[in-house]
């Protein structure tokens, strides 16, 4: 390749369809004819001021060797500095913020880092507030997330390979693991997917998780993710693999394991025992969302002699006059407070407010005077729907379950119910996520691991890696000469 700068110029604007904020600025540098080109909005203005061209116009040096080399070893301050052998490889560092240096003769393109990075303060992120414990949390510039990871890895085992994925978008993803401690065979696995997707964008990291899934049509969450580093960090230390993406905040985490989203990064920041008492409710949550609904149900159409006499006559008393069925009542309900959620997530803040009062407080209480609901109708609903967001991260799962157990209570009633936690179990015990079983330490149970499940020894005592993670070093922390 030989590089005319006028016309390498002209074929740079026609490759981009005559974009108009494709800029350029010739320059002459011993009697030769250079052409800076670089796209303004996410080129850094004074880097490129400084760092180009003031020193190419000022430079009063002698000529070493060649134009190129001598802007490229002498002249050019920029960190970073590309050599372009070709104009694809040239204008595809160019749409990534780089500079494009083309000199008059030369067989390359030299591009220069000069790129804008425009980013949000690091705050605390919206999904994950902590009580106790750090309250950073990862922006949408890749750059800065990896900052924030190698801040609080200092060491030469932590690992960054970078990928581009997406034909249009050209997006970067990152995976970094701890080389010391992740299975080398999940390694593999996940680059060869990540190499592996064909997609026109990646927006989000998002985008990825059907595309790393082993059962990618399931409704279970596989993947998974964070916005905290100290709490990737955590993950990678037990043999996690993260996956970053530009443009997104939430990092996914590799292998995933159910038993992680009954616990917090609160957890690790509090006392044991509280944490267990907190761990155990959780659990408790779980069960009331997803089963309490359908449980009613089958007791009212089915089973209702078990009932306390007390409690069912206030149902009795309760019901009475209600135009529908057990079933449709909840499923009524249900419904009401889904439409409630959506309509209050997608609200304008300002209104998100009046919204919960007007739903929750005057239209549930209109409903149930109005003759068409009972209060232990709303009141199981409501108490289903809150505990969903103990597990936020699981609670649009919880809500599908929560209605299939609904419709199994109403057709077959305490024993279809049965059964359907008994199936819910036995599908999820089939699944593997990346060598690592999806109920572990559970099932199958493996007895060092209990340390940090429903309850948690502190941090002294937990000194060894799960074994419900693939990974290569069994211990976390070496016992010193002064510990027995």
């Amino acid at each position: 390749m030989k590089v005319d700068a006028v016309k390498m110029f002209e074929q740079i604007k026609k490759k981009l369809h005559n974009s108009t904020d494709l800029k350029s600025r010739s320059v002459q540098f011993f009697a030769t004819e250079i052409t800076i080109c670089y796209i303004a909005e996410i080129t850094d203005n004074d880097l490129l001021t400084n760092a180009l061209i003031y020193p190419i116009c000022s430079y009063e040096g002698e000529l070493k060797d060649t134009v190129y080399n001598t802007l490229k070893e002498n002249v050019i301050s920029t960190i970073e500095t590309n050599d372009c052998t070709d104009l694809d490889t040239a204008i595809s560092n160019l749409l990534s913020g780089k500079t494009l240096v083309l000199v008059d003769g030369a067989d390359k393109i030299l591009a220069c880092d000069v790129e804008k990075i425009t980013v949000r303060a690091v705050s605390e992120p919206p999904t994950s507030v902590v009580i106790k414990g750090p309250r950073e949390g990862f922006t949408e510039s890749i750059k800065y997330n990896l900052a924030l990871i190698r801040k609080r890895v200092k060491t030469d085992d932590l690992v960054v390979k970078m990928f581009e994925l997406g034909e249009i978008t050209k997006t970067q993803v990152g995976m970094v693991y701890i080389d010391s401690v992740v299975d080398k065979s999940v390694v593999k696995m996940v680059e060869k997917k990540l190499k592996a997707i064909k997609i026109d964008g990646v927006l989000d990291s998002h985008y990825l998780v059907s595309y790393l899934q082993n059962k990618p049509k399931s409704i279970f969450k596989q993947i998974g993710d964070t916005e905290k580093p100290d709490i990737l960090v955590g993950k990678m230390l037990e043999g996690r693999i993260g996956i970053l993406v530009d443009g997104s905040p939430i990092v996914l985490t590799i292998p995933f394991i159910l038993i992680e989203d009954l616990q917090n990064s609160d957890d690790y920041y509090s006392q044991p025992i509280r944490v267990g008492f907190i761990r155990i409710l959780r659990f408790i949550g779980v069960i009331l969302a997803v089963l309490l609904p359908g449980v009613y149900v089958a007791l009212e159409l089915y089973h209702y002699k078990i009932l306390p006499t007390e409690f069912l006559v206030t149902i009795m008393n309760t019901t009475q006059g209600i135009p529908f069925a057990p079933f449709i009542e909840v499923l009524f309900v249900i419904l009401l407070f889904e439409i409630l959620y959506e309509a209050n997530l997608r609200m304008p803040q300002y209104f998100g407010m009046a919204m919960s009062i007007v739903g929750a407080l005057i239209l549930g209480d209109t409903a149930i005077s109005a003759g068409l609901v009972s209060p232990p109708t709303v009141m199981i609903v409501a108490l289903s729907g809150i505990v969903f967001y103990i597990i936020p991260s699981q609670a649009a799962q919880f809500s599908i379950l929560r209605l299939i157990a609904v419709v199994i209570g109403a057709c077959i009633g305490l024993y279809g119910i049965l059964l359907y936690c008994l199936f819910v179990l036995s599908y999820l015990s089939s699944f593997d996520s990346y060598k690592s079983a999806y109920l572990a330490p559970t099932a199958p149970y493996i007895a060092g691991d209990q340390e940090d499940t429903f309850v948690r020894k502190t941090i002294r005592e937990m000194k060894k890696r799960p074994k419900s993670i693939a990974n290569n070093r069994k211990n976390s922390i070496r016992r010193g000469k002064d510990e027995n």
